[in-house]
């Protein structure tokens, strides 16, 4: 059975989180967060994780394009 899979763009207003305030607690830009959100599959590794522990969901159902 696979998996049940969520956009980052999901994953982020789950959290409850704004683009500019999830972009703070990972220190990153806005733009970077937005860009991810857009194309998903440009997300390395490291980040996915950092993504995965920001958000409160588990990385296998975090949809990275891939």
């Amino acid at each position: 059975m696979d998996e049940l899979k969520i956009t980052l763009r999901a994953a982020r207003v789950n959290a409850g989180l704004t683009i500019d305030q999830a972009a703070k607690k990972m220190g990153v830009g806005y733009n970077r967060v937005l860009y991810w959100e857009q194309k998903p599959e440009t997300v390395q590794a490291k980040w996915q994780k950092i993504l995965s522990e920001t958000y409160g969901i588990p990385l296998k159902n975090i949809s990275f394009g891939i």
